[in-house]
């Protein structure tokens, strides 16, 4: 009843609210040391995985460490920019549902910077690849065979081509074959054009073709895409610089509005409408945002 203190409250009742609660709370406990671990054993391990083929050996605890407490301090950040423990308690559980959302939304980011290094460290290589090929080319016209025209890559070469070719070449000297380590290391890779240059040598081997002419054939191709995607990323920067700006204007809008009108920008916050427009919004931004990446994202 309204009006009612809770020291008029029976203390069966007191007890029996705390059971509840303290029952909850070992729930949600257990429930997030189950998904603490479903999270290393899967998103961790692959990301670790994926992190030793760019040679970055980082052990899956450290990853699923690192994730969560990247995770908390988004939530923890969205929590308190949009509020904290201000208001009524419909606005302070909306708001606490929206930094879960956003810390759940970051366990995310493991993947995501993995696929990035791995992306930066294959455009470096694609880079340097084609003067790899030439000096293969050449060792080979100089009367050097296959595995030492690798070497000389692997041993006079810039990372990460001179890494991945000197991988190669240590496996090959273990044991396996020239062929199985140079497609393993195609495969760690992820690049089309070493991908080509792979099954250009394997079809050589086979045939008995002129390789160095089919390198330096190769060479020029390579050459000519990063000519091409130079041109296209050109081309496409104010459409890439638009996203950007666009994205962040609604942000800029409201911390403006927080800091020059906060009485304005409460309701936002102090209400579960507000809360529920401000997530509406941000996934709005967030949608234009991807909409924007995948127009100017033209495949060469």
């Amino acid at each position: 009843m309204p009006g009612v203190s809770m020291n008029a409250l029976p203390p069966v009742v007191l007890v029996l609210t705390g059971l509840c609660f303290a029952g909850l709370c070992a729930a949600a406990f257990s429930a997030a040391r189950k998904a603490a671990a479903a999270y290393g054993a899967g998103t961790a391990a692959r990301t670790a995985r994926g992190l030793e083929d760019v040679f970055l050996f980082v052990p899956p605890k450290r990853v699923a460490e690192a994730a969560a407490a990247f995770s908390a301090a988004v939530a923890a950040l969205v929590f308190l920019g949009t509020g904290g423990v201000a208001g009524s308690a419909w606005a302070v559980a909306a708001r606490a549902l929206l930094a879960l959302l956003a810390g759940g939304a970051a366990l995310a980011a493991p993947p995501r910077v993995l696929e990035a290094l791995r992306r930066r460290r294959r455009a470096r290589l694609e880079a340097q690849l084609g003067n790899a090929l030439l000096d293969m080319g050449n060792a080979l016209r100089s009367g050097f065979s296959i595995a030492q025209a690798v070497e000389r890559v692997a041993e006079g070469g810039e990372a990460p081509i001179s890494v991945e070719f000197a991988t190669a070449l240590h496996q090959a000297r273990v044991g396996v074959p020239l062929g199985d380590a140079l497609r393993n290391m195609a495969r760690r890779v992820g690049s089309e054009d070493l991908s080509l240059v792979v099954l250009s040598i394997e079809t050589a081997r086979k045939s008995g073709g002129d390789l160095a002419e089919v390198f330096e054939t190769i060479s020029a191709t390579i050459r000519a895409r990063l000519r091409i995607k130079a041109r296209v990323r050109t081309l496409t920067a104010q459409g890439r610089m638009q996203g950007v700006v666009l994205s962040l204007m609604p942000v800029v809008v409201c911390g403006a509005m927080a800091a020059l009108q906060p009485a304005l920008f409460e309701p936002f916050l102090r209400s579960p409408a507000g809360a529920a427009v401000l997530a509406l919004a941000a996934l709005l931004v967030a949608l234009g945002a991807l909409s924007i990446r995948n127009i100017v994202a033209v495949d060469v």
